[in-house]
């Protein structure tokens, strides 16, 4: 087995890249490991569903760093073959192909997976989702010979396909469970903007449309929703969220709930084991509970922690979360989280396309959502820091 001094790093996005360069910036010299399951070095995911899917390009395009940074920097990789188990009792994990390794610290930066859905005619040909560059290069020229798409979920991913699938002029169709779009992640103001966005952009949006089947024999033909009507489909786009990778960190007898439980240091219940990025759940003083984030801030940032407490030099995580999501000519860029807020306000004109929504509760800032006004998105995130900081602490005081 490898050096018992080292670190290891299981996954190979965003967040374990973060963590690679943090721990070599930080001064460590010992084994550093890292294990991805897809064939590519850390790359950006966000484009995948943007321009990567809209342009022709090339994987390379999406590396964050090329080969000679890893290389120079002394991180090994082995790409394409998945951890099978982790072992905390004997600090080791042993790949599906058999090999074993040693480590002394332990970081899990596993990511997400595409939520499933299981209703008939889901593993037919025809049905995609958004997750990987391999994803996307199946999905590219089956777009390209499709006429009529059907994309179930009008969250990020399921809204930036229908603008690139629109705007190459084919009939797209989103099937929305709820009552309106962007419903996890924005208000209902911004949702009303965007739901008119693209329907005046020819989007065919379907709201409170659950999907009941895909129909199709050799290939999906079809989509039928809960209320029994017939759609039309050459491809069909799932696109409702993702769940935490965290089955092997469970199997390893780490707590999850959905999301690898981590504390404010980003270290598991296992003194040696840390976890990093969309796979955990960590506490937050800001918003008075436990959150797990899907955006490259708190991937980055987390690992930045994470590397600091391997390091020795422990500091404490609780971000401002931030976002972001491109359609059609709109950027719309959120800072904060808007659960739970009591009044929220517009500021500047919708009708302009560049406009934003404050969110408050206890009269402090806790949310804004910024449509093509990145100023307004910068003040935010420096105001909502301030007033949950002060929120944060007034409730330490109560209790």
């Amino acid at each position: 087995m490898s050096n018992r001094e080292s670190v290891m790093v299981i996954g190979a996005g965003q967040a374990a890249a973060q963590l690679a360069i943090s721990l070599r910036q930080g001064g460590l010299t010992a084994p550093l490991t890292v294990i991805g399951e897809e064939p590519y070095l850390p790359y950006q995911r966000p484009p995948l569903s943007k321009k990567f899917l809209s342009e022709p390009r090339t994987p390379d395009t999406l590396l964050l760093r090329p080969e000679a940074f890893w290389r120079d920097h002394d991180v090994a990789f082995h790409l394409g073959t998945p951890v099978g188990i982790v072992d905390p009792a004997r600090h080791s994990l042993t790949l599906t192909d058999g090999r074993e390794f040693a480590y002394r610290w332990l970081a899990f930066a596993t990511g997400t997976s595409a939520r499933a859905l299981r209703v008939p005619g889901i593993s037919l040909p025809g049905v995609f989702s958004v997750r990987t560059i391999d994803d996307v290069l199946r999905l590219r020229p089956a777009l390209d010979a499709a006429s009529h798409i059907v994309i179930v979920g009008a969250g990020y991913i399921g809204l930036e396909v229908a603008a690139a699938a629109g705007s190459e002029g084919r009939h797209v169709t989103v099937l929305e469970a709820e009552e309106r779009v962007l419903k996890r992640v924005t208000g209902a103001r911004v949702s009303t903007f965007f739901d008119r966005i693209h329907r005046d952009r020819g989007v065919d949006i379907r709201l409170g449309a659950p999907l009941a089947a895909i129909e199709g024999e050799r290939a999906v033909t079809a989509v039928r929703t809960a209320a029994n009507e017939r759609l039309p489909a050459d491809l069909v786009l799932i696109a409702v969220g993702a769940r935490a990778n965290d089955d092997l960190a469970a199997a390893a007898g780490l707590a999850c709930q959905d999301g690898i439980v981590v504390d404010a240091t980003a270290r598991t219940a296992h003194p040696d084991i840390y976890a990093v990025g969309d796979c955990t759940r960590f506490p937050s003083r800001r918003y008075s509970r436990a959150l797990r984030l899907e955006c490259v801030q708190n991937a980055i940032d987390q690992a930045k922690v994470a590397a600091a407490s391997i390091l020795q030099t422990p500091a404490v995580y609780d971000p401002v979360p931030w976002f972001w999501s491109d359609q059609y000519d709109l950027k719309l860029q959120i800072a904060g989280l808007n659960d739970g807020h009591e009044r929220s306000a517009v500021i500047g004109d919708p009708q302009s396309a560049r406009f934003s929504v404050e969110y408050q509760c206890d009269g402090r800032l806790i949310a804004v959502d910024a449509i093509n006004d990145a100023r307004a998105h910068m003040m935010a995130r420096r105001r909502i820091a301030e007033q949950t900081a002060a929120l944060a602490g007034s409730r330490d005081a109560v209790a």
